[in-house]
């Protein structure tokens, strides 16, 4: 009888602690996983943010109204930075200490990105820029991964392609902004690997409006091909002047204007121009063994039925952000975020908008230049170089 008694009195004791374990692993597993996101949606980036915004706002919709992850709803939680590298270290430093997510995604640019970085790196929290610049991932910082391919990828598949039409010969002409300067000393420092010569390097400034003088330089440079790092408005206005000044040599563009907005700013002038770009931009003209096929088909449709406008390659920055997240979460089997890391770290044959992901320690990117397609500009649309 005494016995029993000290047997019940045991159970009644652990039984409080046991309900109360149960309560907050209930409750943990209800509350939602924090999507954290400050991009360019408004300001002079806004063609790089706005669809990025778009896509993580639909795809937490998508993935919500399947059931969530692992039995958890996502929540997005995103502040628009406009393009500002301070703003972005603010919200970064709201999203972290204020919001408390789960994981960091965005950074529309590179500057963006970078004022984030050590913010991320501090916190120990995972954080997938959707920037292009090669800094961001070199050398590589252990909480850091990003999703777009490299200004030094675009770099050597331009040169690649200029290679293989005979051209020895290079101007570039660049922007003053982070990922136009990037990718600018990305495309001296890898010219010597592709027999390149650059004969002339002109500069234009973010608020500049007339870039003659600088290409009439060019034109006299004895240039066989140009190239224009940058992205924003300045792309399209040197692609304007480029005609304008009797250019007539082939000019070559980065994938930092990988969208319809660069062809409706550049107008008849945007012909002929080629550029290295996602699959995303030319889902329809893939091949039906193209295993990026479905994944940006699907994605193509989804967003241009639900937005009515055109899809870019930078709101597939995004998807594929947040997809990897997703991903790397399930294969966690929680929202640890040393767990995740890892899983991020780990992420192999992910077929995403950008191409195929292979990430390692040593490469927080996992793209190649097979990722990379070349287009071309031809009746005001894309068309894939073959």
């Amino acid at each position: 009888m005494k016995l029993a008694r000290i047997v019940r009195r045991l159970a009644q004791a652990f039984a409080v602690p046991l309900a109360l374990v149960a309560t907050q692993a209930q409750a943990q597993a209800q509350e939602p996983i924090r999507v954290g996101a400050f991009l360019a949606i408004t300001g002079p980036a806004s063609f790089l943010g706005d669809p990025e915004n778009k896509t993580l706002e639909m795809l937490v919709e998508q993935i919500n109204a399947a059931g969530g992850v692992n039995g958890r709803k996502l929540q997005l939680i995103s502040y628009d930075s406009a393009g500002d590298a301070e703003k972005a270290r603010t919200f970064t430093k709201r999203l972290i200490e204020q919001d408390k997510v789960d994981v960091l995604i965005g950074g529309s640019s590179t500057g963006e990105t970078m004022a984030a970085v050590p913010l991320a790196e501090q916190a120990s929290i995972p954080f997938i820029s959707l920037a292009g610049a090669v800094v961001i991932i070199e050398p590589v910082k252990k909480w850091v991964f990003k999703t777009p391919h490299t200004d030094r990828m675009a770099c050597e598949k331009i040169y690649v392609d200029m290679k293989a039409r005979g051209f020895g010969k290079v101007a570039l002409i660049s922007g003053s902004g982070g990922f136009d300067k990037s990718m600018r000393a990305e495309c001296i420092k890898v010219a010597p690997k592709y027999d390149m010569q650059i004969v002339a390097d002109e500069t234009y400034g973010a608020a500049d409006t007339d870039m003659t003088a600088q290409l009439t330089k060019i034109k006299g440079s004895g240039a066989q091909a140009v190239m224009n790092p940058g992205f924003g408005q300045g792309p399209a206005i040197v692609t304007r002047n480029y005609r304008q000044v009797g250019l007539t040599q082939p000019l070559y563009q980065s994938h930092g204007v990988a969208s319809k907005e660069y062809i409706k700013l550049s107008g008849e002038a945007a012909e002929g121009v080629r550029l290295p770009a996602a699959a995303l931009l030319v889902s329809e003209l893939l091949p039906a063994n193209d295993p990026q096929k479905p994944v940006v088909t699907k994605y193509r449709a989804d967003y241009e039925a639900k937005y009515k406008s055109d899809v870019s390659t930078f709101g597939g920055h995004a998807y594929d952000g947040l997809m990897i997240y997703v991903n790397a979460v399930k294969a966690a089997g929680s929202t640890d975020k040393a767990k995740v890391r890892d899983a991020i770290e780990a992420t192999k044959g992910y077929v995403g908008t950008g191409g195929i992901v292979n990430m390692s320690p040593t490469d927080h990117l996992g793209l190649d230049l097979s990722a990379f397609r070349m287009l071309e500009i031809r009746n005001g649309t894309w068309t894939l170089v073959k």
